[in-house]
């Protein structure tokens, strides 16, 4: 696996129950939901969701949902952008898919005019705060549903 063999595709007809197969490690469940639950929620937040299947060359090793000028508050002035989920298969893991994702939703944030992208993790030495804090993110001091809201200046 490669750098130059990841890329990211739209979630088709043609290829959802790959992402759908797309598991986390049995230890990582209760931190990510599973991809079932982020394409419904993609369904029904079509505005914001921007789902993806993460490839190495054809083969499924990773999921992510980025959200898309959310309203943060819902008071109509602050609209953050940002990875929403990130599910990388179990046998994919520490191998760079992780990185990929994150650094390709930062790139089409960028294109989209965005200066900061946001995440949320659950807090704890099990948890994800680890591999978001070494690609630059840093926490904001909020919470959101229970996990640390970080971010990230692009």
């Amino acid at each position: 696996m490669t750098a130059d063999s990841l890329r990211l595709v739209p979630v088709t007809p043609a290829n959802i129950d790959a992402a759908l197969a797309v598991r986390v490690r049995p230890d990582q469940e209760r931190l990510v939901a599973p991809v079932a639950k982020s394409l419904a929620e993609a369904y029904v937040h079509q505005q914001v969701a921007w789902p993806r299947l993460i490839l190495d060359g054809d083969r499924p090793v990773g999921f992510l949902m980025a959200f898309l000028d959310i309203d943060w508050n819902g008071k109509g002035v602050d609209f953050r952008s940002g990875l929403w989920r990130l599910n990388v298969a179990a046998d994919a893991q520490a191998r760079g898919v992780g990185r990929f994702a994150v650094e390709a939703v930062a790139g089409h944030l960028r294109r989209r005019g965005c200066t900061r992208m946001y995440v949320t993790w659950h807090p704890g030495d099990d948890g994800p705060e680890n591999f978001y804090r070494k690609l630059g993110f840093h926490p904001t001091g909020e919470e959101s549903d229970g996990e640390t809201v970080g971010a990230l200046d692009l």
